[in-house]
């Protein structure tokens, strides 16, 4: 039987946080940056090729952003008891303002909705379909909310880092290798294509060419993980002018609504670190 790793609200939740990280936040060796040019492509004379310089100007652009929104539709891959990978996908909207708030609004391939709030002093995520929430007190801000469900809260969640206000920082110390790829055209955006590698993932990254470096697509492999899962992100709809959205990240639970515990419904470890279950590019 086909199974996914969506079988409960807060499992849901490791494919989350948004936006949610390339790797866990753990530290690594110092980074090896290099900026090699391996495709065949040119870009314009006018765009750098520097494959750090163009990560850097991202990371910076998405970290430095005082709020932003922006739309993905992600793919991860299952692996099966028979050793089969089945692809998965769901849509994401994401809203941030910093220094804390966060709104993501999940639904997955199979209609399921999730939404996750963080207000600055509370972790809400709610389930319309079964009407259950769950609630955990946590001030600091953003960064402090996503290293609590990556850390305390021992859940692996893919593009965290793209949340974090330090981005730059962490992806520069996680990235062991970088590749210029090539200068490619994704559905007519002119992106800089990237190759990185962690000590446990392989990423590639499609930068927006021109005066805004957003990313405009991602693929992560885990590498160390049985069969190489990989997750898939494509963005759109990019927001940087978003004005008075205090209340869009206010949970409010609707009546009737059911509270619950995160850790009574959260696994003890990831699938991906027993290997005895299916393992989830949601889970890095």
């Amino acid at each position: 039987m086909i199974t996914s790793t969506h079988c409960c609200l807060l499992r849901s939740l490791t494919g989350l946080a948004i936006i949610l990280a390339l790797t866990g936040c753990a530290g690594t060796p110092a980074p090896r940056l290099s900026s090699a040019t391996v495709g065949k492509i040119a870009p314009t004379p006018a765009e750098p090729v520097n494959a750090r310089t163009i990560l850097t100007r991202m990371a910076r652009r998405l970290a430095g952003s005082p709020a932003y929104s922006v739309n993905l539709h992600s793919s991860y891959d299952v692996l099966q008891p028979s050793g089969q990978k089945i692809e998965f996908n769901e849509t994401r909207e994401v809203t941030l303002k910093r220094p804390n708030y966060l709104r993501i609004e999940v639904e997955e391939s199979n209609g399921e909705q999730h939404l996750v709030y963080y207000d600055g002093r509370t972790l809400s995520a709610y389930s319309p379909s079964q009407n259950v929430y769950a609630q955990t007190a946590k001030s600091g801000g953003i960064d402090q909310a996503v290293i609590y469900f990556l850390k305390d809260l021992n859940m692996r969640l893919p593009l965290a880092m793209l949340l974090l206000s330090r981005f730059p920082e962490e992806i520069e110390k996680h990235t062991l290798d970088l590749d210029y790829v090539e200068w490619a055209n994704l559905d007519g955006i002119p992106t800089h294509h990237l190759a990185g590698r962690t000590d446990a993932v392989d990423y590639q990254v499609w930068v927006a060419a021109g005066a805004d470096p957003t990313p405009v697509r991602i693929v992560l492999t885990y590498r160390t993980a049985e069969g190489q899962p990989e997750f898939r992100a494509r963005f759109s709809d990019w927001d940087f002018s978003l004005q008075n959205l205090d209340e869009k990240f206010i949970f409010q639970p609707p009546d009737g609504a059911r509270k619950i515990g995160f850790q009574a419904e959260m696994p003890q470890v990831s699938p991906m670190m027993t290997g005895k279950t299916q393992s989830t590019g949601e889970q890095p």
